[in-house]
């Protein structure tokens, strides 16, 4: 079948993203194919919507309140009507031919039921997330205790699930994760392994995803040919702290939906500990350095 044939939907989840969501939408009206724009606004207080107005294709949804990432894709999936689902991220942008090397690998293999592209950069280089293998409570410690370092020798005991430190390869290649910032997948194999779980309310809901697409039998694919901008955490750089409470939250939630079964109870527990330890000095440090950058900012108003 001729990928002009396809029509896609593209579900935007926007949070204050500012002139980003502009270039986002702008990206994908400039593509070849025919895009149906569904924007998810949770509760914005910006005005990262008005660039939008009079634009074609486009349709807004707007929250009164934030509902959360996975959430507001469920609410996009309802409203879109291709069978072509695109989850975008309103801090991405499309190089040129990128959406078509996506759709066209899509197209290839009946057994594919999701991809994801190069995830860069503003200076082009790599982006982790955009191919990964699922962070598994194991590899999460091997990763932050930087047992790493010995993969080179036992690599599948210290394996790291940061592929983007590998070569990049020239073809698209199966992984076992990839970035929620850009997932396009099948509205009939979406139907078949069930929406986003939305007790997650921001980050892991993907990987939880990608897990139940792997479940269920269906191939996720990286393209590396797919080139897509990503301003990585623009959206939250002015909420750093409940941003890592939610994805240490997520996280939790992640390892017990998926693995508590897996693991002892009592070593569950102590992930559980080592998670919000984590979190707990994640948050010290952004709150120190937000206090600091207050008082140079003060000190500045004053000189």
């Amino acid at each position: 079948m001729e990928i002009m044939n396809f029509d896609i939907s593209t579900v935007i989840v926007n949070y204050n993203a500012g002139d980003l969501l502009y270039a986002c939408v702008n990206s994908l009206l400039n593509c070849p194919l025919k895009i149906e724009i569904i924007i998810v606004d949770n509760a914005s207080s910006d005005q990262s919507l008005n660039a939008l107005v009079g634009l074609p294709n486009v349709h807004l949804i707007k929250n009164v309140t934030n509902l959360g990432f996975a959430a507001a894709c469920n609410q996009g999936t309802n409203k879109a009507t291709a069978p072509i689902l695109l989850f975008l991220n309103p801090d991405c942008s499309f190089k040129p031919g990128a959406l078509v090397s996506l759709l066209e690998t899509m197209c290839k293999d009946a057994e594919v039921g999701m991809v994801g592209g190069l995830l860069v950069n503003w200076d082009g280089t790599e982006q982790a997330g955009g191919r990964r293998a699922i962070p598994t409570p194991w590899r999460s410690f091997v990763r932050a205790f930087g047992l790493v370092r010995f993969s080179g020798r036992w690599p599948k005991l210290f394996y790291d699930f940061h592929l983007h430190k590998q070569k990049l390869p020239d073809h698209p290649i199966e992984v076992e994760a990839i970035s929620g910032a850009c997932m396009m997948v099948r509205r009939d194999v979406m139907q078949d392994v069930g929406g986003w779980d939305e007790g997650y309310f921001l980050h892991c809901e993907d990987l939880d995803w990608c897990m139940r697409f792997r479940q269920k039998g269906w191939k996720i694919l990286f393209v590396p040919t797919a080139k897509i901008t990503h301003a990585l955490g623009a959206c939250g750089k002015n909420k750093k702290v409940f941003v890592e409470w939610h994805k240490h939250k997520g996280m939790i939630r992640f390892y017990h939906k998926f693995f508590r079964h897996q693991y002892p109870g009592a070593l569950m527990a102590l992930i559980v500990v080592g998670v919000w330890l984590r979190f707990g000095m994640v948050a010290t440090h952004h709150s120190t350095q937000h206090f600091r950058n207050a008082l140079r900012s003060k000190r500045r108003r004053y000189e």
